[in-house]
């Protein structure tokens, strides 16, 4: 019997210029695999896009004969968005040019590109572009959903980077949006995620960056709240050019650790300093020297060695699941909250990232992008992380229950790129004041919600 699958495959084998993969051919098997391990589909059909045309090829007969679509650039959603069961996965990851125009400090990048093709091309001019800090991560997820990472306070959000979007539509026609074209549609891109379609080419701007000053302790429990006072009241008029976070998680077995305080909780900072020279690293030995910190190390590295430090923490094929959520303040009882939960963790891998934001991304209005709330400050995201999926149900219930511990300290308002996939009441959260305008654009460009496989902003009803 055919199936709609085999009419999809039919469709596109005569005009498609990548590839297409069943579960029969050789190259499958690798092919469906994506970073979250707990999520484990198995697409019908992966068309691996080598252009643009292909895109529009695959949304085009994907949207006829009703399979349901995912759309993957790297695989590193969270949530596990970038694959489905029995439909079709549109795959850009053979789509990874990238331009540089260093006079004008602008870059053009395929929406198949990872942060480290990114970072790789722009580099070899002494640029940079704002993005995360893993760089197996895919571009344009990252893009579209915001994009935090080191530079955050210096030069914003990687979506306020942006200058213009290249899209294929819901009914595979291809659209710019930039400040004069489309213009309610570059608002919606630059933070509403991949509702609206498949951006096959990114207009970013970059900055000069070569290289960081790069420091790292570790604070005994002891010590977390003293140093954590200083923090609140130091980052407010703290310079952009300096990002100071904390990872509250089990000490590493490592030779730079005190053998006491191996495998026991501590909070990790990490502090850096944009660009080099001595004020910056007198800047980054000032924060380090707060409190009784061990394992301090300072050191001038080079950007593109900061970018990939955080990659074998994260890799391929681990079990992750988050919960994610802002606070105005950041009050005693809510550290102790994160204190005491590392005495119950579950795996040594997982942790509580907490992030002072600021800076320039906060100057940014809150209606001039559809990016989530900007006013508060302080970020958290509980990321379990672990191997084996006997141990699923311990680290799901452990980063669930700090959740529900925190969220009443919370302020309403999430970042979508840390949700996880059983979050769908959480999505209108996050944009709030936003939602309207986005249900608006939705219904304009995808008003069947052909791309729903996101965190899903649904189109208005044709009777309503």
């Amino acid at each position: 019997m055919t199936t709609p699958i085999d009419h999809l495959h039919s469709a596109l084998r005569s005009q498609f210029h990548g590839e297409l993969l069943r579960p029969t051919d050789a190259g499958y098997p690798s092919a469906h695999t994506i970073w979250n391990g707990m999520v484990a589909r198995k697409p019908g059909l992966i068309a691996r896009c080598a252009d643009e045309l292909d895109v529009q090829a695959a949304v085009r007969a994907a949207a006829s004969t009703g399979v349901i679509t995912a759309i993957r650039c790297g695989g590193h959603s969270l949530a596990g968005f970038g694959t489905c069961d029995g439909g079709m996965v549109i795959d850009l990851s053979l789509m990874r040019q990238v331009s540089v125009n260093s006079q004008e400090r602008r870059a053009r990048f395929a929406g198949g590109c990872l942060l480290g093709t990114v970072d790789a091309a722009t580099q070899e001019v002494g640029l940079a572009f704002p993005a995360g800090v893993v760089s197996h991560t895919g571009a344009a997820g990252l893009v579209l959903g915001g994009g935090t990472g080191w530079l955050t306070r210096m030069h914003g959000l990687s979506c306020d980077n942006v200058e213009g979007f290249r899209m294929v539509c819901a009914d595979g026609s291809v659209v710019r949006a930039n400040r004069k074209e489309s213009t309610d549609l570059f608002w919606a891109l630059r933070g509403g995620g991949g509702n609206f379609g498949v951006v096959t080419e990114f207009e970013v701007k970059l900055h000069p960056l070569k290289s960081v000053i790069f420091g790292s302790a570790l604070c005994r429990t002891d010590d977390v709240h003293r140093v954590l006072r200083h923090w609140r009241e130091f980052m407010p008029g703290a310079p952009d050019a300096l990002k100071w976070g904390f990872d509250f998680r089990l000490a590493p077995h490592d030779e730079a650790v005190p053998a006491e305080l191996r495998g026991q909780p501590v909070a990790s900072e990490s502090v850096i300093w944009i660009g080099n020279g001595q004020a910056g690293r007198a800047c980054v030995d000032d924060a380090l020297a707060v409190g009784n910190p061990v394992a301090v190390a300072t050191e001038e590295i080079p950007f593109g060695t900061l970018q990939t430090m955080a990659d074998q923490a994260f890799p391929h094929g681990n079990r992750y699941y988050t919960k994610s959520g802002y606070f105005a303040q950041l009050d005693e009882r809510v550290v102790d909250l994160m204190l005491s939960a590392l005495l119950t963790i579950p795996s040594p891998m997982s942790q509580i990232e907490l992030t002072y934001l600021g800076g320039a991304m906060a100057r940014v209005g809150a209606g001039e992008t559809a990016f989530g709330d900007r006013s508060a400050p302080f970020i958290v995201n509980i990321l379990g992380n672990w191997k084996d999926a006997a141990d699923d149900d311990a680290n799901i219930s452990w980063v669930r229950k700090l959740f529900a511990d925190l969220r009443p300290s919370m302020k309403p308002g999430v970042y979508v790129n840390f949700m996880s996939g059983d979050e769908e009441d959480r999505v209108p959260e996050a944009y709030r004041e936003r939602w309207d305008r986005l249900v608006a654009i939705k219904t304009e460009y995808d008003p069947k919600n052909f791309f729903r496989l996101n965190q899903n902003i649904p189109p208005r009803r044709r009777d309503s």
